[in-house]
């Protein structure tokens, strides 16, 4: 997966198209809470932008996958987007999203509970239920 300059808006947006995707797939009720969050904007992206990076991320993990979806996000891509946010407000408000996002369909399956507790790990905070 391409590497993006860290805190960037697109860098964001890809942990939250990450958060997204870990259930396996991204639904209606999950995209209508990621515009009633207002996530792109307070990412500094358009709606448009932010379908772009979502797009793109999706493509690269069929890529990985060797045109194929496995239903997660190996640990390594996990851990690669994750270090491209530094700035600890930024890792707040991306997880807050993140936490949001995998808890609108009001089921937590395991990939969203993993990658919510792989996010505290990370940037050093407890996040999630």
């Amino acid at each position: 997966m391409q590497s993006l300059p860290v805190n960037s808006p697109q860098a964001a947006a890809r942990v939250l198209a990450m958060a997204l995707v870990a259930d396996g797939h991204y639904s209606m009720t999950e995209l209508r809470a990621l515009d009633r969050l207002d996530a792109p904007a307070r990412l500094g992206l358009s709606p448009e932008a932010f379908k772009d990076v979502l797009d793109r991320f999706c493509q690269d993990l069929l890529t990985i996958g060797n045109g194929r979806w496995t239903g997660t996000v190996d640990a390594t891509t996990r851990e690669q987007l994750m270090a491209e946010i530094t700035r600890p407000d930024l890792q707040d408000l991306i997880a807050q999203q993140c936490e949001a996002l995998t808890l609108a369909d009001g089921h937590l399956a395991d990939g969203e509970a993993d990658l919510l507790d792989a996010l505290g790990v990370a940037w050093r905070r407890p996040v999630g239920v």
